[in-house]
């Protein structure tokens, strides 16, 4: 049967970033997938990490740029990344305007699978 969910579970909320999760183990309690909807609300650069998850990204609004092992990929509004589990990567949201994007993580994201170094 069919199941509803009548609204996200906001998960993050401070002056930097807001993230909103539709699915997930915050949300939902599925740690199969993870969706997100991510909104940083300036510029921000992140730590290293090197995720245990698949993820995909469609960029909804703004710039994302991806530090990695082969060097920078920038992708912008209407345009989506794959990022392959295992692989180190490091974020950065070079707009003050904002960026604003849809995360799909297999397995669940959850702070302990990403790997972050800090």
């Amino acid at each position: 049967m069919p199941q509803v969910f009548a609204s996200p579970t906001r998960v993050v909320d401070d002056d930097i970033v807001s993230i909103d999760e539709y699915f997930g183990g915050a949300s939902s309690g599925t740690k199969d997938v993870s969706v997100a909807k991510v909104i940083y609300k300036r510029a921000f650069q992140g730590p290293w990490q090197t995720p245990s998850f698949d993820e995909y990204i469609l960029l909804l609004r703004g710039v994302a740029q991806v530090e990695h092992e082969g060097g920078m990929t920038e992708v912008t509004a209407g345009q989506s990344i794959f990022l392959k589990k295992g692989e180190r990567v490091k974020w950065n949201f070079p707009s003050d305007d904002g960026t604003e994007y849809i995360p799909i993580c297999l397995p669940a994201f959850s702070p302990d699978n990403a790997n972050r170094e800090e």
